[in-house]
């Protein structure tokens, strides 16, 4: 598998179910953690392990050939119900840099695309394309090229639809934060000349915290 700011390529995993929702993804006991870290454990979990915690074996991230899966293929409205990010932090954790599905749950493609998990909406023919290759003896692989907004396989060359700032965001190896703070200076300026017209609100919560303490 190879992945650097303009190519995501490698062995890809069908998951044949519609409207896989952020719980499943990510079910809620793995949420108690302050930070990010430990994520990966709970991907799937439902889906990947029995009740008594024993892997499934026909579960498809379980078997040998897909254990170095990095790019999924999924069904529609992937990614639906609650906001929780942590959805998105442990399928990167995990080490998956690509969804490829026919649509997305709309607060899970924001999520996503800001912490640079690219997901690639395809028409629904092309994704049964994917699937049936994925599932086929051997697997498949598949490319991102997100510079050319093309989805590449054996029998798959589509082109998809990015927004310019995601794009941006995708080749120069940038997160939404990497993005803000590209415009360090500018909000620096805003900063000085605001408090330099407002001084009252400057560190106003540090001067109210010393107040009553």
């Amino acid at each position: 598998m190879t992945t650097h700011t303009s190519l995501i390529s490698g062995k890809a995993a069908a998951i044949r179910i519609e409207n896989l929702d952020t719980d499943q993804i990510m079910p809620k006991q793995f949420l108690h953690g302050i930070d990010k870290s430990g994520l990966a454990q709970g991907l799937l979990y439902n889906l990947r392990f029995d009740p008594q915690g024993r892997a499934r074996s026909d579960f498809v991230l379980n078997q040998p050939q897909f254990a170095e899966s990095r790019i999924l293929i999924g069904g529609a409205n992937f990614g639906c119900g609650s906001s929780r990010e942590h959805a998105v932090w442990g399928l990167l954790q995990y080490g998956i840099h690509a969804v490829i599905a026919p649509s997305f749950g709309e607060i899970f493609y924001s999520n996503a695309m800001n912490n640079r998990l690219m997901l690639v909406m395809l028409p629904p023919d092309q994704i049964e394309v994917l699937m049936r290759e994925a599932e086929a003896v051997g697997g498949s692989n598949v490319t991102v090229d997100v510079a050319t907004q093309r989805v590449h396989s054996q029998n798959v060359d589509s082109q998809f639809q990015l927004s310019a700032l995601h794009r941006q965001m995708f080749l120069e190896g940038l997160d939404v934060i990497g993005m803000t703070l590209k415009h360090r200076r500018a909000i620096d300026a805003f900063t000085t000349q605001h408090w330099h017209s407002q001084p009252w609100v400057k560190d106003v919560a540090a001067l109210t915290c010393a107040r009553v303490n």
